[in-house]
């Protein structure tokens, strides 16, 4: 059951390794952080490039690499709409009962979610191998597959629900190798993790408002919508089109971006950075991946008593296993969260009358904090950086707590007014917003047990 206050308690200042991790020092991991973020400049700058950036001399401002920067024009506004760079409501007074959706998570905290991420990565390792004793035993392969194959598929899912996590609140790992488990399970080729960091913040910087996408310069996630957009006939590709790897973690979103970033430098010459810092991190990356799918066909090989050639025997269920749990969180993540379709559904406050979908689709998903980032995905791109996850949030709050602080944070509007017409998604904000706090205000109680 998650605490109301903070998961972990805050250490004094150098009083060697803090309880979320047996070697590293709590305040050393925060002082690393600033390191990495003066090192991956690129990354601070599309960071200081959301809505929500504070403290920063090019807010809503077009830089010169159009990668790493939002684009608008003198007026700040969208060359594609013309609407104004928006800015985040941030409630001022912060009224107490909200303080801590904007209070920046500790390093404790940090640190406790990397340790929660290897214990995924070793859960998916043992899964496999659980999987390999099954068969080399005698059990039949259908129920060796079965007990293989749903764990791992839970384990994806939160795989990828930890990885929002800490992309949002603790962007580097305290250790250096941990940055290769992140998702090593999800293909045979990805993005290291300093190229999914640098792509989900550009997917940020780019889509403020959830139905305009790509309105503030390139979004790299644009081609996960088009087939539930494009019409009714495509949308079924959605599943194949996430399980063969277009999305954040897969083979095929990986080319999309490396054909992209990191931009040509002056006169069409080699980006500076490119060989000294982004060739090796992909290659290192990739020569990881080769070595665990490696290790995952010798497992189909010779400890069952098979010629290598048959490798593909074992690889190919550990393979569907594992893209069947990462295809299920984007599918939400991305394409449910991002469409018209949903969002018109959730301004009808759906808590009301569809109890019951909610309560599946939140033990599906791992737990009713984990439902809440479905719900409130319009807050969370609106706060990528003060707010952060309402995922991340729920781990060390609760999600009740957390699900009652996002409807009032909607209710107070997520961007401050200006002198443009309100969007689709605010005039839906709006509805659903006024529907919750009614339903509130008469006392009426959602059954959810998740």
């Amino acid at each position: 059951m998650a605490l109301n206050e903070s998961l972990l308690p805050n250490q004094p200042k150098n009083v060697g390794p803090s309880k979320a991790s047996m070697f590293y020092a709590a305040d050393d991991y925060f002082d690393q952080l600033k390191q990495r973020y003066d090192h991956d400049h690129e990354i601070a700058s599309l960071i200081a490039s959301s809505p929500d950036a504070e403290h920063t001399d090019h807010k809503g401002k077009a830089g010169q690499d159009k990668m790493t920067s939002v684009q608008v024009t003198d007026e700040k506004r969208s060359e594609t709409t013309g609407r104004l760079w928006p800015e985040s409501n941030k409630p001022d007074p912060m009224p107490p009962h909200l303080a801590f959706m904007f209070t920046r998570i500790s390093p404790e905290q940090m640190m406790y979610m990397w340790n929660v991420y290897t214990g995924i990565f070793i859960g998916q390792c043992t899964c496999v191998i659980v999987y390999m004793l099954l068969l080399k035993f005698g059990c039949p392969w259908w129920p060796a597959t079965l007990i293989m194959w749903i764990p791992a598929w839970q384990l994806c899912i939160q795989n990828v629900y930890v990885l929002h996590d800490v992309l949002h609140g603790a962007t580097f790992p305290p250790y250096w190798w941990q940055k290769f488990i992140t998702h090593c399970w999800s293909d045979q080729m990805s993005l290291p993790w300093e190229d999914i960091i640098m792509e989900h913040n550009k997917h940020h910087a780019s889509t403020v408002d959830l139905l305009i996408h790509g309105e503030f310069g390139w979004d790299p996630s644009n081609w996960l919508y088009w087939p539930n957009e494009y019409s009714w006939f495509t949308m079924p590709l959605v599943l194949p089109w996430h399980f063969f790897g277009a999305n954040d973690t897969g083979a095929l979103f990986a080319c999309l971006w490396y054909l992209n970033f990191p931009a040509m430098g002056p006169g069409g010459k080699c980006n500076a950075e490119f060989w000294k810092k982004w060739f090796d991190r992909r290659l290192k990356h990739q020569m990881w991946l080769l070595c665990l799918w490696g290790t995952v066909w010798f497992l189909g090989t010779w400890p069952l008593g098979r010629p290598l050639s048959e490798g593909w025997r074992f690889f190919l269920p550990v393979t569907c296993a594992m893209r069947s749990g990462f295809t299920s969180a984007w599918l939400f993540i991305v394409n449910f969260n991002h469409s018209t379709t949903w969002n018109h559904f959730l301004s009808s406050d759906p808590d009301r009358s569809w109890p019951i979908l909610h309560e599946a689709m939140a033990i599906i998903l791992g737990g009713r904090h984990r439902w809440n980032e479905i719900l409130f995905h319009d807050l969370h791109h609106a706060f990528p950086n003060a707010v952060g996850t309402l995922s991340q949030r729920g781990r060390f709050h609760g999600w009740k707590k957390v699900h009652d602080a996002a409807v009032d944070i909607l209710h107070n509007g997520l961007f401050k007014p200006n002198s443009d017409k309100p969007t689709q998604m605010q005039e839906m904000q709006k509805k659903r917003s006024l529907l919750v706090k009614e339903r509130l205000s008469k006392g009426e109680v959602v059954l959810i047990t998740a």
